[in-house]
């Protein structure tokens, strides 16, 4: 034990202090509690025969004195070392003072609870999406009667509208669907029996379901079905030549669709190939007996049948068929749509291939050019074009999305 000599002398001198009339401790005492050091008075007072310390500094001198010799080891550090370091600030006179703003009143802490109620909003997922696009578009061609290439006059007026509402459950199933309709009389003088005439006559359901194989091909199910709004006329003929669901074809197909995606995206559509397909053509309207009449009473006569036999209305054909319907945006004023069909028997076939390009004017006019070329061997043969028929207009006014 190194300390058993300072700890006696320690309670000698609070024994000592104990003793004094007074309560106030002598302040030497902070000497028995500080690291030990010699203190050079020690010796001096308790040799001096006129000492006029009390007995408490007696008590502390003897205490140290003791320590000093018997246990010198104790001892670390001199008085003649303290005053080498230095003694304490003398220039600092004036107490430094803390600047505290003082509140009358403290605003109170809210009292949060310890779970926040949270609001969760739960959307439901949109799987249907629709969208539409309608123009009405005229054109006037206005020819004199001394024209020297000659010519006729004419006026018609053009109306089309396409919806389009596709379900997709960003899933495996997909479920696409478009009605197209389309409408356009035609004026002419050369024409003495009908005032208006169909120039162009469509009503089409295109829809299908696809199941997901891979990331752009699906197994598909198409039915594609159409027909016409009004009776088709030849200038200068009495006869009829097509009518509403005369004829109205209906055709399914099975087999895979194609999305396509290309340059960045401006070259969008589908593509369907359909190794089995299944077409019904239907054809309401009867022949009339007596063709060889020079006026008949009626517009009943019906010289085309469509393929089909005379004394039939209907026919059915197994085979095989392709759909493209791609739209391709060449510019930003500039779009290219088509619609490529096409039908096997492998005893007739048709195709049909139709191209809009489409040139936006401003926000809601646009200009028009439709080619349609058409392939059919069911028909008798054209002495010109053979089973090629076409099919043209160019035509500008509104448009519209949405």
């Amino acid at each position: 034990m190194k300390k058993p000599t300072l700890i006696l002398a320690a309670f000698c001198a609070l024994s000592a202090s104990a003793a004094q009339p007074n309560d106030t401790v002598n302040a030497r005492l902070y000497r028995l509690f500080t690291p030990l050091t010699f203190y050079h008075n020690v010796s001096s007072n308790i040799l001096s025969l006129n000492s006029e310390s009390n007995d408490m500094d007696e008590a502390v001198d003897k205490a140290l004195m003791n320590v000093y010799l018997n246990r010198p080891d104790l001892v670390e550090t001199t008085e003649t070392q303290l005053q080498e370091s230095g003694s304490l600030r003398e220039d600092i006179d004036m107490p430094i003072k803390q600047h505290a703003e003082l509140t009358e009143h403290v605003a109170p802490t809210p009292d949060e609870p310890e779970v926040l109620p949270t609001e969760v909003e739960v959307t439901k997922p949109k799987f249907w999406t629709k969208k539409g696009d309608g123009f009405l578009q005229f054109m006037q061609n206005y020819v004199s009667d001394n024209w020297y290439k000659g010519g006729e006059s004419t006026y018609s007026l053009l109306g089309s509208l396409t919806v389009e509402a596709n379900y997709d459950n960003k899933g495996k199933w997909k479920w696409d669907n478009k009605l197209e309709a389309k409408l356009g009389f035609l004026t002419a003088k050369s024409d003495s029996l009908h005032k208006w005439k169909s120039n162009e006559d469509l009503l089409r359901l295109t829809s299908k379901v696809g199941l997901q194989a891979t990331k752009r091909w699906y197994y598909t199910l198409q039915l594609l079905a159409w027909t016409q709004f009004t009776r088709g006329l030849k200038s200068n003929d009495h006869r009829t030549y097509s009518d509403f669901f005369s004829p109205f074809n209906l055709n399914v197909g099975l087999g895979m669709d194609y999305k396509v995606e290309a340059f960045n995206k401006k070259l969008t559509g589908t593509i369907n190939l359909s190794p089995i397909a299944l077409n019904y053509r239907y054809v309401g309207r009867t022949l009339f007996p007596d063709q060889n009449a020079a006026k008949p009473t009626s517009y009943s006569w019906f010289p085309s049948r469509h393929g089909i036999d005379a004394d039939k209305h209907y026919m059915l054909d197994p085979g095989s068929q392709l759909t493209a319907d791609l739209t391709w945006k060449l510019s930003e004023t500039v779009t290219w749509k088509s619609r490529l069909w096409g039908f096997t028997s492998y005893h007739r076939a048709e195709v049909e291939w139709e191209n809009t390009f489409q040139l936006k004017v401003s926000k809601y006019i646009t200009a028009n050019v439709f080619l349609y070329p058409r392939f059919d061997d069911g028909n008798a043969p054209d002495d010109d074009l053979g089973y090629w028929q076409f099919k043209e207009y160019t035509s500008i006014g509104l448009s519209y999305s949405f």
